[in-house]
This record gives C-alpha cells, structure tokens and sequence, in this order.
C-alpha cells in the first residue's frame, strides 16, 4: 500500500536529514525564529461562516502532477487576497513533489498562519517545521500512536504550534480524543485507496465536541459541497487539487465560498 510506502521511505529521509543537520541545530534556529501565530480561534466558524485553509500542492500519489504552473509565491498571495485564514504546504519531496523551503517562502511572504503538511513520525520533524517558520503541524493519526499523539502535540506546543490532528474512521477518532488535540482534521481521504468521500466527515463531526475545532479535509470541489460541511457545524475546511487545478484561483474561492 502506498501509505507503507511512504512511511517507510519517511524514515530512511529523516535519518539522512539527521545526518546533514543536527538536531541540535534545529534547536537553536528555533530560538531565532518569531513567535508562531495562533491561528486556532481564527479558524472557529464565525456567523456560521465556514473558514478556508487553502493548501499549496504541486503533485499527489493518485494525481501526478496538479499544477505545472507551479508559482508558489504567487499562489499563497492570491489564497492570501481571497481569504483564506491559513495556508496549508506540503513538504513532502518523493510522493508530493514538495520542499521545507516553500514554507519557509511563503511564510515570509504572507501574514497568515502555515500549516507544515507532512507525513511526521520523529520529533526531528517537528523542530525542522519551527525552524522553517511553521505555525502549525499535521499529525496523521493512521501512522501514530496515541503515545506518539501525546508526545508530538507536547513537543509543538512548546515550541509554540499548534498541531491539526487528522482522523478518518471510528477508531482514529477515539485515539484522538484521548488527548489534548485542539484541531481535530477529518480527512475524506482514505490513505490507503486514496479515494475521497465526503460521507466520512458528516459521520465523524457529531462525535466531537464543540469546543474543538472541525476541519474537514479533501475531495471538496463544489459550492454545494461547502454549504453542506457549513451547514453540519464544520468551522474550516482544507482544500487543496480544485484550487491548484483553477486557471483563477481568486475566482475559484469567490465560487466555492460566495462574494
């Protein structure tokens, strides 16, 4: 499956990583770094309306290649111009064709939160995002124990991050719930198949508390698509391939979330 894939190429890429930069450096670049924006209570629903993390992707496992045209700078100013709350990276070198350094690009670019996108199973991950200027990390919790849950969310708060915690079925949530994740993501993604169905976050939603904050994740392409997660209570939602597929971006987010 290519989840096993990934993860275990993930482990090979970490350890190299360890090997060129200690993490003991890391450590001290995050003490030079600016505080991490908050970017939880702007991300509650507000006047019942839902809220955008627009996400900067250039290529998938399932898709290939999304966007040719690949200006990240100049996507996360225009997700930035048409509203967005936060700005989703994937960082991921092999599978999505990313890099640490558009985080830290676009993070100097923009004054909105950046959220690093990533598959992390080491602490080393965690301090590599703070260094880069992350505000945010994902942490997937199909690949981590609760233990590891506990530890990682931990470790970025004390550095100052927050963490989106994503879930897909019964049993992820439950781990999730065990501990003090704030921002529960609900991935319409089964990570296994990687097909995408909206069914999974209208059946997981009523199960979290409303003090946490819901994100729905993936496969969200339609105006309609987006009043039905508004309407069931979700507060944010991460869209990423239907806005990097738009030849408008500006145009696509005035589509998907009204004027």
């Amino acid at each position: 499956m290519i989840l096993d894939k990934i993860r275990a190429y993930k482990r090979k890429e970490v350890a190299e990583n360890k090997r060129l930069v200690s993490i003991e450096s890391l450590k001290e670049r995050c003490k030079d770094i600016p505080e991490a924006v908050k970017s939880g209570p702007a991300l509650k629903k507000d006047d019942n309306k839902i809220k955008l993390i627009a996400e900067v992707k250039r290529a998938s496992p399932s898709a290939g290649i999304i966007r040719e045209d690949f200006n990240y700078i100049n996507i996360a100013m225009k997700y930035e111009a048409g509203g967005a709350y936060a700005i989703s990276v994937l960082t991921d070198k092999e599978f999505f064709k990313g890099d640490i350094k558009y985080l830290s690009e676009i993070k100097n670019t923009v004054n909105l939160p950046v959220l690093r996108k990533d598959f992390i199973i080491d602490p080393y991950q965690i301090y590599e995002a703070r260094a880069a200027g992350a505000d945010l990390v994902l942490l997937i919790a199909r690949i981590l124990t609760k233990e590891k849950i506990d530890a990682f969310l931990t470790l970025s708060y004390k550095l100052g991050m927050e963490c989106l915690v994503e879930v897909h079925d019964n049993g992820e949530l439950e781990k999730v719930m065990e501990t003090e994740a704030a921002i529960i993501g609900i991935n319409n993604r089964n990570l296994d198949t990687f097909e995408t169905n909206l069914e999974t976050t209208l059946q997981l939603c009523y199960r979290i508390p409303a003090d946490k904050i819901i994100v729905s994740e993936s496969g969200i392409k339609t105006r309609a698509e987006v009043l039905i997660l508004e309407e069931a209570g979700i507060d944010a939602i991460l869209i990423g391939e239907s806005l990097m597929r738009s030849n408008d971006i500006s145009r696509k987010i005035t589509e998907l979330f009204g004027s």
